[in-house]
């Protein structure tokens, strides 16, 4: 039995939506060029999900890959995508 969602967009530490993090009930090993976190590294239970998102707004939310980063981009229109079994 997979151990995940059928499938799954959005990333459970910022709420970026525009990859494919879960596919089948599996990660797919996916790295979140918003905060840099790979599915099924620092996303599987949620207080690892809540100490990365921690960290990574502790240091000012920056960007891993800042050239897509959209020019309009806000933080917390973006967090407000995280499915709420994750916040």
């Amino acid at each position: 039995m997979p151990p995940g969602p059928e499938e799954e967009d959005v990333c459970r530490i910022c709420g970026y939506d525009e990859e494919r993090f879960w596919e089948g009930g599996w990660p797919t090993a996916a790295i979140c060029p918003c905060c840099s976190n790979e599915s099924d590294i620092s996303d599987v239970s949620l207080s690892h999900v809540r100490e990365y998102r921690g960290y990574w707004l502790g240091q000012r939310a920056p960007w891993s890959s800042p050239r897509e980063r959209p020019k309009d981009w806000d933080l917390l229109r973006q967090i407000a995508n995280i499915p709420p079994e994750w916040r």
